[in-house]
């Protein structure tokens, strides 16, 4: 009946240590940027890194990792594991691309250049192949791998303004309806075409 709180991992950047004062080694910690919890395995979980690494982990062991993934060039802005297909796992990064994982596999299987830094990348609740990714130049889009592999079914401009930066997209566990939010505080509300929320057979 209390709130404690645990480490459960500590992050630490290869290879970068300081000269302290006097000689002494300084450990530079590593930046955590995002991070999911797996949907089934509840000891199983993914941290993006600012220096584009991620990070597989797990509950069990506070000191080492299951795995690193040398995922993306810059930051990793968002990771996000399929909650249908328990291998399979997606990120984003400011270097302009989303990249979707099987967590057995060292390389990405799909990766897609969107032409702008991806702030946010989100799996539909009603299909395994269906996401929706925002990009700072104010689009979304929305992809579905079983309709197209290659290229987005649907890319639409949000904002006009150049000067709002596209953040965060989630959709809604119910209704057709995606949510994306901007680093002004504004948020827009999406209603998807019957193409993009075919439920699978």
């Amino acid at each position: 009946n209390e709130l404690v709180r645990t480490d459960v991992i500590k992050l630490s950047v290869e290879g970068a240590t300081m000269q302290g004062p006097e000689g002494l080694q300084l450990q530079t910690l590593g930046c955590g940027t995002s991070f999911d919890f797996h949907k089934k395995i509840d000891y199983l979980f993914l941290v993006g890194t600012e220096e584009g690494k991620i990070y597989k982990c797990s509950k069990c062991y506070s000191s080492q990792f299951l795995d690193v993934f040398e995922a993306h060039h810059m930051a990793v802005d968002a990771v996000s594991w399929n909650p249908y297909h328990m291998k399979v796992f997606i990120s984003c990064s400011s270097d302009w691309t989303v990249k979707i994982w099987d967590h057995t596999i060292k390389t990405p299987m799909f990766i897609y250049d969107l032409n702008s830094a991806v702030g946010d990348v989100a799996w539909s609740p009603y299909s395994s192949t269906v996401f929706a990714a925002v990009t700072n130049d104010g689009k979304a889009h929305v992809f579905d791998l079983s309709v197209n592999k290659y290229e987005a079914i649907c890319t639409q401009v949000v904002v006009a303004k150049k000067k709002n930066k596209i953040t965060h997209v989630r959709f809604n566990p119910v209704y057709p309806v995606v949510i994306i939010g901007d680093d002004r505080g504004h948020v827009t509300c999406l209603k998807l075409s019957p193409n993009l929320r075919r439920m699978p057979k």
